[in-house]
């Protein structure tokens, strides 16, 4: 079943996507078309010192870029840069998918250090695609509101449609499982990042997924994220570029080892729907591609709705079959079953009984050792008149020098609790005191 999920998975990848990254003052754009039979990077640029030229400018240059690729109307999914957003692995069992989303809004406040400013936010499922991942498990990127509607605001200025702003986290699990693939033994892989820095992406059974940015040797990156994900010293570091699905046609331009990250934005937004990346773009400023770029896919869609609504059908088919025959051996055994029943519920009315009979006869003797726990606390010259047991409480009257201290002398007893005077009056002779005291009988095992 997995591997038909695999190449269902691979047969319904259709689509094209224009992956951008911010870097400190460029933008990398990568351009990737995805099909069943291969994926082809159709181009790359750079716009370099995007923040410091009017967006029109540096937007007229992106749009002759895509149109020389024939790709004008492609919305794009820009990679945000790692320092605006905060991405948190969210642990949901025994929620069921359509209450995911729910879910994790009820505890937004906790998962990001933004106090009460507005945020923006998106996730995606850290168990598909057949991967040996928790399917209970779910990615969630936050960023400030205001930090979101500013780059839309700055890319509208452009003139550049956007469907999607991710991070690289989301980008890149989305990017391994647009075929299906994935390792379930875990591994680590090592990038540059756009500022230079070391980038960390990993996965293993005792962690769904690990992301980090080190200023560190690439060596002792490793190290840490072998560590944080559990696996064994001596696993060797991968090279991003060699855990995303591997493009037939890559111009020379376009090096992998520099540029695996606009590249996995790029297929993560070419099958969104395939492989979904956590959108932290509020929805009313999505802008999505051209829709005749899904009628491949819709019609895949089809022919595989129509292939599982025939197994479908068979499989009731045998269902009713098999019920049939098992109400038939059901029917032969009823009888049998029903003397059965009625064997258990005399077995029972007859433990109940015996039950009852154990608990008559042990009443005589709990109640002579309250009596004779009575008689030990309540010494001479103290006496009583009167005891009165039930099989739960207790009444005791009689005289006392003084019978205030009677109370707590009853509670330390393992026989009565809670006791507690009735009456307590100087007595006729004037040599003490008359009590009239009642309690509560522990429980006896």
């Amino acid at each position: 079943m997995e591997q038909l999920n695999k190449d269902i998975r691979r047969w319904l990848a259709f689509g094209t996507g224009v992956g951008i990254e911010i870097g400190a003052t460029d933008l990398e754009v990568v351009v990737a078309r995805v099909r069943p039979s291969r994926i082809q990077v159709l181009g790359r640029t750079t716009i370099a010192n995007f923040a410091a030229r009017p967006a029109a400018e540096w937007g007229s240059e992106y749009t002759r870029f895509l149109k020389s690729l024939g790709e004008g109307q492609t919305s794009a999914t820009v990679l945000l840069p790692r320092k605006e957003v905060i991405a948190r692995q969210v642990s949901l069992p025994g929620v069921a998918s359509k209450d995911i989303e729910s879910a994790i809004r009820l505890q937004l406040d906790s998962l990001h250090p933004y106090g009460d400013d507005e945020v923006a936010w998106g996730w995606s499922s850290l168990g598909s695609a057949g991967a040996s991942l928790r399917s209970d498990a779910a990615l969630v990127g936050i960023a400030r509101r205001e930090t979101v509607e500013r780059y839309h605001q700055l890319f509208t200025e452009a003139g550049i449609a956007v469907c999607s702003f991710t991070f690289s986290a989301a980008a890149v699990h989305a990017a391994i499982r647009l075929n299906g693939a994935a390792s379930g033994n875990g591994f680590v892989a090592l990038s540059r990042s756009a500022t230079g820095a070391v980038e960390v992406y990993g996965e293993s059974a005792a962690r769904p997924l690990f992301s980090a940015e080190f200023d560190l040797a690439p060596q002792r990156a490793a190290v840490l994220a072998l560590s944080e994900l559990r696996l064994p010293p001596d696993t060797v570091p991968l090279k991003l570029e060699e855990v995303l699905p591997k493009p037939a046609v890559n111009p020379v331009t376009n090096d992998l080892s520099r540029n695996a990250l606009p590249y996995a934005t790029a297929l993560a937004g070419a099958c969104p729907r395939l492989a979904p990346a956590a959108n932290v773009l509020p929805a009313q400023h999505r802008r999505s591609s051209s829709r005749a770029a899904l009628v491949p896919t819709l019609a895949l869609a089809a022919v595989v709705l129509l292939a599982v609504g025939a197994a479908a059908a068979y499989s009731s088919y045998a269902d009713h079959q098999y019920l049939k025959k098992l109400d038939a051996e059901i029917a032969k055994i009823e009888p049998q079953a029903q003397r059965a029943a009625v064997l258990d519920r005399q077995i029972d009315q007859m433990r109940a009984r015996v039950q009852l009979l154990d608990r008559f006869r042990q009443q005589t003797r709990l109640d002579l050792d309250a009596l004779n726990e009575m008689t030990r606390l309540i010494e001479p010259p103290a006496w009583t008149n009167s005891i009165d047991l039930t099989r739960d409480t207790a009444h005791v009257s009689g005289e006392a020098l003084q019978a205030a201290p009677l109370l707590k002398i009853l509670d330390s007893s393992p026989f009565f609790e809670s006791s507690g005077a009735d009456s307590i009056l100087r007595s006729p002779s004037g040599a003490g005191e008359a009590f009239q005291i009642h309690m509560n009988r522990r429980a006896r095992k």
